[in-house]
């Protein structure tokens, strides 16, 4: 099903508004979500599963849910997002959730990883071990096999020079106001071992 950007979009009782952007899975470049905004609000943006939609052509985008349950999903955040760039893609009209794959397989353990469509956290999070500040999600690793996220990865200025930082999801304790508290000190995480990643282009 082609999804066309910059087309009207309508829910069962009405229009909605306006398709602005789509969203990718790298590892698979699966699109996952379309971006509609507000018809009332245009500075809003709603992210929409592209299970909604019900059928589109050119010029129109047709989804299953109402008016009502359009208002009720989730705003689209680009901090969260990062840009792509593929052959026949426009860069800047797509993005992709910020996810990549280790280069060689990680070992799993129970309750280490999190469904990919149940992270709550959110890229620029801060970042604090049990001693202090180290850092801000940059990125997220996945398990290609399940797509279930394992891994944060820290972002450029934490404590470790160009070492990429990844940091199990079971050694997080908890999330609160956009801030990472972990289980381990700053120590604990200068011993983690490094995990290559393998980046598509959206990376560099």
């Amino acid at each position: 099903m082609d999804i066309p950007i910059d087309a009207k979009v309508s829910c069962t009782d009405g229009p909605c508004g306006h398709s602005t952007h789509v969203v990718l899975m790298p590892t698979n470049e699966k699109i996952t979500h379309l971006v509609v905004d507000n018809e009332l609000f245009p500075a809003i943006e709603f992210l929409v599963s592209v299970d909604h939609i019900a059928g589109s052509t050119p010029e129109s985008i047709r989804l299953d849910c109402t008016l009502e349950e359009f208002s009720k999903m989730p705003v689209f955040d680009k901090v969260a997002f990062l840009p792509y760039d593929l052959i026949g893609l426009t860069a800047g009209s797509y993005v992709v959730w910020p996810y990549y794959v280790p280069e060689t397989p990680v070992i799993r353990k129970e309750k280490n990883h999190i469904p990919a469509n149940e992270l709550v956290i959110r890229r620029g999070a801060g970042v604090e071990a049990t001693d202090g500040h180290v850092g801000r999600v940059d990125e997220f690793l996945i398990d290609p096999e399940s797509d279930a996220i394992t891994h944060l990865v820290l972002t450029e200025g934490h404590l470790w020079g160009q070492k990429d930082v990844s940091i199990p999801v079971g050694q997080i304790d908890h999330y609160k106001e956009n801030t990472v508290y972990l289980k381990l000190d700053k120590h604990a995480i200068a011993a983690l071992p490094t995990i290559p990643i393998h980046r598509s282009s959206a990376k560099k």
